[in-house]
């Protein structure tokens, strides 16, 4: 019979794809920007802060700080890769204040993840301890990333269209928190459970405001640059 440690990599690696293709997602803008060698109306905060998160997750995904969590390391490696070059590709294209701010930003990550991973590897002896720690860390900054989508699940309501908000990210964010539950549920690690149950929760909500509004949406109204650039959640 196959056994638990199995099934939970089989979903791992599954999670690692559907993660994968919501860290690629916004590749169509980056190349918008690129094509129009300027950052047009998009904005970097949802690159910036999500280099931070998926640093805090691959951190949380080293051995020394979490037992069993290989395919959370790889999958936030490759994430935070991919989130620098976004990252690099807005800085090209910005002006000097815009710049300035991306720099700052980044420099108070670095700062910010240097303390703690030399406090936790320093000062703290014991895996469980670190993986309290890391993973405490971790869930703030997840629940923060859910509640970006709230203002664009308000803008929704307020003018009853989904024009705004992409179906096909909001079900790919619901597959994503879903499989990274059940990851964690196999072995017990609510630091996976609880944000991504979350974000599960936050999935249904956008992909039940779409039920309800699609009918009512102008399909035809200019969307706002702005509007079009979506935030990358995950694990």
């Amino acid at each position: 019979m196959v056994n638990t440690d199995t099934i939970r990599t089989v979903i791992g690696i599954i999670g690692n794809v559907i993660s994968f293709g919501l860290f690629i997602s916004p590749a169509p803008t980056l190349m918008q920007i690129i094509k129009a060698k300027s950052v047009l109306d998009f904005k970097p905060d949802p690159y910036v802060t999500t280099v931070l998160n998926c640093a805090m997750w691959t951190f949380y995904g080293l051995p020394f700080v979490s037992k069993h969590n290989v395919l959370v390391l790889t999958i936030n490696s490759i994430g935070l890769v991919m989130e620098i070059i976004y990252t690099l590709i807005f800085f090209v294209y910005s002006n000097w204040a815009k710049r300035r701010r991306i720099i700052l930003i980044i420099l108070c990550e670095v700062i910010f993840v240097f303390i703690v991973v030399f406090c936790v590897l320093y000062f703290v002896d014991t895996v469980s301890r670190r993986t309290t720690i890391v993973g405490v860390i971790c869930i703030i900054f997840n629940v923060a990333m859910y509640l970006s989508p709230l203002t664009v699940m308000r803008r929704v309501i307020k003018s009853k269209s989904v024009k705004y908000m992409p179906f096909l990210l909001s079900l790919a964010n619901f597959g994503n928190g879903v499989i990274w539950v059940i990851y964690a549920l196999l072995k017990w690690d609510p630091f996976i459970v609880i944000p991504n149950g979350l974000g599960t929760i936050a999935a249904i909500t956008q992909l039940v405001l779409y039920a309800v509004y699609y009918r009512t949406t102008n399909w035809d109204e200019e969307t706002p640059a702005r509007l079009t650039d979506s935030s990358i959640e995950m694990q």
